[in-house]
């Protein structure tokens, strides 16, 4: 029985530079796992075993060879199938894309690829990255890892699944209100949505430009952070984005392991993010955990951001207003699926055939809300005043962070739901990202992590950490203390805690 893939990236890492293990080891060890048990859980639109082992092989050999290879050179990683590569489709979740080949990486993808991580699959996620659970995916839902009869979040269930059921160490993720964040207090991962402009976004399928934001996911802080370092920096393909020197988050959480780091920090506790319908085991996992950074000198504040009730409601006229413009590109002329009329049809007419077969219902309803939200006579009094509000939010958060140094609160209002229990109802789905949209209407970054799980059903819990614009390594740094705090608690890391499906050992790799 193999045991590689248990271990954390850094672990791997360490192990891959002294020469312990091979990457074709440790990748054939995952492929391996994903071949055991995603046909139940189905965290991968695709993968392609023989380009990976290929890629681990060339890196053995590199470093066979003494080349001088990067930090997670030769460990595997899974990409959200919203970051399009040329070694495999690019979907989005949409039948709209099937089987669509991109002719280039996503720059997160090449900035992985260049520094030694290994692509060993496309995950799951709901179309066009429009939903909370990743049950709105063309290609059929993913299971959450703990309890298969659960979501595991969205938009990015299937990276963050991937990496809880121990298919992946890393993966790739896309946050436009919460879709890295929210799987990740789901599914018991981590994750972070790095500040606006911080990773490229060139060659992620855009839902809602001024939104999107692509970001690590992994296991532990740390992980998260590595990963972080890599895909960071400037990009002149994107015009958003950041010419800044970025620190090393790895080092922050390095720094961030010993709990006396959190003495003096000021933690800043928003009234408006405790919502209505917190559940009572969310709630009393996030006060348990106020509870230990109090204990190691934290100063709690809180806070009061008026503006934030109306956050919800201000993304889903922004949101929609943009997701209508950037899929009209989608018309069945330039790429993608076509669809003809019987008898032939007019241009409008393979157009309106096309968009009504590759679309699903979510997609659809948002496009038709979003051209609603900017036609003439609308544009002003809902996509502007959406905007008005944004901006009261990017001040609500400026007035807070004078007083404190990160925001707390739950990831998640509750812990992961029954597949199907939504009944398909979007308003019920919308309302679950009241807590992370906040961050993305600000631009400013979040991370989430795992901090227990909760009585009522033994599912995990989420703390989500904010800090200023630029500041991505605080959060770091405080989330490396808070996980060791968790984890001294516990007596494990909390992954290791994980029920038998994420926490079962694959077999021998075979061939």
């Amino acid at each position: 029985m193999s045991d590689l893939i248990r271990l954390t990236a850094a672990e791997l890492a360490a192990k891959l530079s002294s020469g312990e293990v091979s990457s074709e080891e440790v990748t054939r060890a995952h492929l391996d796992r994903i071949a055991a048990v995603d046909e139940e859980l189905n965290a991968f639109l695709a993968t392609d075993a023989d380009a990976s082992l290929a890629a681990a092989r060339a890196l053995d050999a590199r470093r066979a060879a003494g080349e001088q290879l990067g930090a997670l050179a030769g460990v595997p990683l899974a990409i959200k199938d919203v970051l399009v590569t040329t070694d495999m489709p690019s979907t989005s979740g949409s039948k709209i894309l099937e089987g669509y080949r991109s002719p280039y990486d996503a720059t997160a993808v090449a900035k992985a690829r260049a520094a030694g991580l290994v692509n060993i699959g496309k995950t799951n996620m709901d179309e066009f990255a429009m939903g909370s659970s990743t049950e709105n995916s063309a290609y059929g839902p993913t299971r959450n890892p703990w309890a298969t009869d659960r979501v595991p979040g969205g938009s990015g269930g299937g990276s963050a699944a991937a990496v809880a059921a121990f298919e992946a160490p890393l993966a790739l993720g896309s946050d436009t209100g919460g879709s890295i964040r929210q799987p990740a207090g789901l599914t018991g991962t981590v994750g972070a949505k790095p500040t606006y402009g911080g990773v490229s976004r060139y060659g992620a399928i855009a839902l809602a430009s001024s939104l999107d934001q692509i970001g690590p996911c992994a296991r532990t802080v740390l992980d998260t952070a590595l990963l972080h370092d890599v895909i960071a920096g400037h990009d002149r393909h994107d015009s958003t984005s950041l010419d800044h020197a970025w620190p090393s988050m790895a080092e922050a959480a390095r720094a961030g392991v010993d709990p006396a780091s959190l003495k003096g920090l000021r933690v800043g506790v928003v009234k408006q993010l405790m919502v209505d319908g917190l559940q009572a085991g969310v709630k009393a996992r996030f006060d348990e955990a106020l509870a230990l950074l109090t204990a190691q000198g934290a100063e709690i504040v809180e806070i009061d951001a008026p503006h934030f009730e109306y956050a919800v409601a201000a993304y889903y006229l922004i949101l929609p207003a943009e997701a209508s413009s950037n899929l009209a590109k989608y018309d069945s002329v330039r790429f993608g699926l076509r669809v003809t009329p019987e008898g032939g049809g007019t241009v409008e007419g393979v157009m309106s055939e096309t968009r009504a077969a590759g679309f699903g219902a979510e997609v659809k309803r948002r496009i038709i809300l979003g051209t609603y939200a900017l036609s003439a006579g609308y544009y002003d009094a809902y996509y502007g005043s959406a905007q008005k509000v944004r901006t009261l939010i990017q001040r609500d958060f400026a007035a807070a962070f004078a007083q404190v140094d990160v925001i707390a609160s739950p990831t998640e209002p509750t812990t992961a739901w029954k597949l199907g229990a939504h009944g398909g109802d979007p308003l019920t789905d919308y309302l679950n990202d009241a807590t992370t949209i906040p961050a993305n209407l600000a631009g400013i970054p979040g991370l989430s992590l795992p901090v227990g799980t909760a009585s009522e059903d033994g599912l995990p819990v989420g703390l989500q950490l904010m800090a200023p614009a630029f500041e991505d390594a605080r959060l770091y740094r405080a989330g490396a203390a808070i996980e060791s705090l968790i984890t001294a608690r516990d007596g494990k890391p909390f992954w290791a805690q994980a029920p038998s499906l994420a926490g079962a050992s694959t077999g021998e790799a075979t061939n």
